[in-house]
């Protein structure tokens, strides 16, 4: 999983292209006011209900981009630790979740409760890149600590010895202790705060998304698979998948079969595999076969 680049990663390949891409459209053709959302007048005023399914196309501004580029590729060891169909898997079954919760939780809960103060919900996939957060942050672990001060550790005298103890155990009290995972966290922060607070709503329910999913309360969403082919996997996989390449190999060089499976019979031809249960029976009748 500390492998660079995209190594075992198509599907964040995908992502941070598609990032790019989508906002170098959205700016070449003028379209990027389509994308985000305002209950008021874009709903309530002139019923453009589509931007329900619109807004997570693309980012619409460089510094967005910017930041979301960077996440997903720090999430690509995602990808590698699940796999690329769960990964993909993963962002299909909560697209729904994370297109349509952000909007209607503006439109119908906090507006109203703000009494029109949330009104604005920016446009970007900041759901799903905070959906993969919340799994990163729960499934990845942190390879070590360290601890930041604004004081030096005093220096260690043969006379002062427990003073300086007390003293460097309240220095470490006063401390910040970090992860080598901190840092992994500040594009995200910079990218939920960029355009508050209908960015940081956007995030919260990403997150939460994330994290319902993780915990396998997600309705139909957390055992449903994307097929093998999508993401390049072949149907016949493991030993099975294997030994079948090895005997077609062995058979199109002219080395008959069976080779791959180390089970030949006397005269070079393969033999029917034995069962447990033969085996068994042979050991009470005194049967040997070579």
């Amino acid at each position: 999983m500390i492998s660079s680049g995209f190594t075992n990663a198509p599907v964040t390949q995908f992502l941070v292209f598609g990032t790019v891409i989508g906002a170098l459209l959205a700016t070449i053709t003028d379209s990027r006011y389509y994308l985000h959302i305002q209950v008021v007048p874009h709903i309530w005023q002139y019923g453009q209900f589509w931007r329900f399914a619109v807004w997570q196309l693309s980012f619409t501004n460089s510094t967005e981009v910017l930041f979301a580029v960077l996440t997903f590729y720090q999430l690509r060891v995602v990808e590698r630790l699940w796999g690329s169909r769960k990964f993909a898997s993963f962002l299909l079954s909560t697209l729904p979740y994370t297109t349509l919760l952000p909007p209607l939780l503006v439109t119908f809960v906090l507006r109203p409760l703000t009494f029109g103060a949330i009104n604005y919900l920016p446009a970007g996939p900041t759901p799903i890149l905070f959906a993969l957060l919340a799994n990163y942050y729960a499934a990845i672990p942190y390879t070590y600590r360290y601890k930041i001060s604004p004081w030096s550790a005093p220096t260690p005298s043969s006379s002062s010895t427990q003073s300086n103890t007390q003293s460097l155990s309240a220095l470490w009290s006063r401390s910040l202790t970090l992860t080598s995972k901190s840092l992994s966290y500040l594009p995200p922060l910079q990218l939920a705060l960029s355009q508050f607070p209908g960015s940081l709503v956007a995030a919260a329910v990403g997150w939460g998304v994330g994290t319902a999913y993780r915990r396998d309360v997600l309705p139909g969403a957390s055992r449903w698979r994307v097929p093998g082919w999508m993401v390049g996997e072949e149907k016949k996989g493991g030993f099975e998948g294997l030994r079948a390449r090895l005997d077609a190999e062995r058979e199109r060089e002219g080395g008959g079969a069976g080779l791959a499976t180390g089970i030949l019979a006397e005269n070079g031809q393969a033999r029917q595999r034995r069962t447990l249960g033969d085996m068994v029976a042979e050991q009470f009748r005194g049967d040997r076969r070579a």
